[in-house]
């Protein structure tokens, strides 16, 4: 069934807002939206009515089983197409994320196949997100948050947490892209910054907000 990009676009919110069983508020998905609660109230009740979702007044939504298929679905055709354009079309990794956007409605599947296939199924985007298989299945990332990471350990990006141009502009600034091996040096008390040193650049200090949006995986040994 074919869904028009306002109804995908609740769908694949509520997927990132929801966590676990959790429900999600009215006034989250409003605010995640940029919309009214009423406008949200309006559309909850017609993806109800698609089986999309469960939803009860004052008692939040989930996705049911279809919702969260079709989300996956959306998700999957988002990030390969941000890989296919830098990969392929050289686009920025701080580019590609809005035009993306417009190009994850393309409903047709088998050109999405295609494209997995084309690319040699990838199993991350440009910034480290996981990448849905033909199945749904999604692969499972072993990382932790940088400001976890113990001193003086070798480790690798591997995922942004926030890709907002403002967070792109400061790590391209920094040189630190998804692969980048980095090792802190030290965690200052006074405002929880780091000294970050990476192979072939003098130390620098990021600070805690930054920390807080990269994920690394450590480093094999002998592998830095």
């Amino acid at each position: 069934m074919k869904h028009s990009v306002s109804r995908e676009n609740y769908i694949k919110a509520i997927y990132h807002l929801q966590q676990d069983e959790t429900t999600v508020t009215t006034n989250e998905l409003a605010n995640a939206l940029q919309t009214s609660a009423a406008s949200v109230t309006d559309m909850l009740k017609k993806l109800k009515a698609r089986k999309l979702l469960q939803y009860e007044k004052y008692r939040g939504v989930r996705l049911t089983l279809d919702g969260r298929r079709l989300a996956i679905q959306i998700i999957r055709k988002h990030r390969l197409w941000e890989y296919f354009l830098v990969e392929k079309l050289h686009f920025g990794w701080e580019e590609v994320h809005e035009i993306a956007e417009e190009l994850e409605h393309i409903s047709s599947l088998k050109l999405i196949d295609r494209l997995d296939e084309f690319l040699d199924f990838p199993q991350a985007d440009p910034h480290g997100d996981p990448i849905p298989d033909i199945n749904g299945r999604m692969p499972v990332n072993k990382q932790v948050n940088l400001q976890e990471l113990p001193l003086h350990i070798a480790a690798a990006v591997c995922n942004i947490g926030d890709q907002t141009p403002e967070i792109m502009e400061v790590l391209n600034h920094n040189n630190i892209r998804i692969g980048t091996k980095l090792e802190i040096r030290k965690k200052f008390d006074f405002d929880n910054s780091l000294e970050v040193k990476i192979r072939n650049y003098p130390p620098f200090t990021i600070s805690e907000h930054l920390a807080q949006k990269i994920f690394v995986k450590h480093e094999k040994p002998g592998s830095a």
